[in-house]
């Protein structure tokens, strides 16, 4: 079984995942953020419209939003450098947001950019130097309708020892 595979496996655990998120992204936990499904190429994440997420105007918090849209890509991040050897490192570079609808339910972001990320690492690796991938993750509603899109940029590196 792949490194990615086993990363996967412990997301989709509910308790090990839940776990991991009020350890590493307390706000995430709190916030309600959830994975729905995830594999190498594509991750969904779902975030409901509810106390702790919401806002004034009886939506869905952006920065809330803007949270799930993140995890959908940075998921598939991890999952293709977990246990690499040689170690990579990931960072956020720049993000933008384009909101279209009002999120008043559950909203579910959606990447579909695994593959891309995963050839950006290893083309990191290979060159020994820093590389970006832009990676975009579209936030739909119970209806199908796009509520919010984001594009995402990650820094990839392979660590110094």
């Amino acid at each position: 079984m792949s490194n990615a595979n086993l990363f996967l496996q412990t997301i989709k655990h509910p308790i090990k995942f839940r776990l991991f998120l009020l350890s590493k992204l307390p706000a995430a936990f709190f916030s309600g953020v959830r994975v729905v499904y995830a594999d190498e190429k594509q991750c969904a994440v779902k975030i409901s419209y509810k106390w702790f997420s919401k806002n004034p105007f009886k939506s869905t918090y952006f920065a809330c939003l803007s949270m799930a849209a993140e995890m959908s890509t940075g998921v598939l991040a991890l999952a293709h450098i977990y246990k690499r050897q040689p170690s990579v490192s990931m960072l956020v570079t720049n993000i933008e947001g384009n909101f279209q609808k009002k999120a008043t339910g559950i909203t579910i972001f959606t990447c579909e950019d695994g593959s891309g990320i995963r050839q950006t690492i290893e083309d990191a690796v290979i060159s020994g130097e820093g590389r970006i991938f832009t990676a975009r993750s579209y936030g739909k509603n119970k209806d199908n309708e796009i509520v919010a899109e984001f594009k995402i940029t990650w820094s990839f590196k392979v660590k110094s020892n």
